[in-house]
């Protein structure tokens, strides 16, 4: 099924043809590459020549593949922590080398919770421990309530923290 029939060979998803390597490729450049469709498949003219940009596929930009997301990571730590992902170039993409590589990938995903939102609670109800609250650190929140924000010092630090991006939602993720 991702190899149609009786149509142009040079139109074909790269999965269904095997290309020679041009090893007088400049890296960058556009190659002529010669080609022929797989033995299973069928189309008009079998043998053909194609252009592409002589890179291999772990050299894309990274709109001509699709990696899986992480299920564990915590973007807010120091360094950012990294996690392994396998990715996948797109079937439009022609590029040299495989089509499935391992990457190493900064954490970066979003819970749903707003910096400004945060900010906000901080300045106005830090006190009462609102920015914890919502942040998810219900422990911080119950202290910073019990104690009327360590009496306004807790809550300036907030402020602070808070403002600078240090103290972030309690599921790891980035604000929005």
């Amino acid at each position: 099924t991702n190899c149609p029939s009786n149509g142009l060979c040079s139109r074909l998803p790269p999965d269904c043809m095997t290309c020679n390597t041009n090893y007088s490729c400049i890296y960058g450049k556009t190659a002529t590459f010669d080609c022929k469709v797989k033995p299973h498949v069928h189309c008009v003219q079998e043998n053909f020549t194609i252009n592409m940009t002589c890179q291999f596929c772990w050299q894309l930009a990274t709109s001509d593949y699709v990696c899986t997301n992480s299920t564990n990571c915590m973007t807010v730590s120091c360094p950012r922590q990294r996690y392994n992902a396998t990715c996948t170039v797109r079937d439009h993409i022609h590029c040299l080398g495989n089509r499935v590589f391992p990457k190493m990938l900064y954490c970066n995903w979003t819970g749903g919770y707003k910096w400004s939102t945060a900010l906000a609670l901080s300045i106005t109800l830090g006190g009462f421990g609102a920015d914890r609250f919502y942040l998810g650190q219900w422990r911080e929140g119950l202290g910073k309530l019990f104690s009327f924000g360590g009496l306004g010092i807790w809550t300036l630090i907030d402020v602070l923290l808070i403002g600078v991006g240090y103290v972030g939602p309690a599921d790891g993720s980035l604000y929005i």
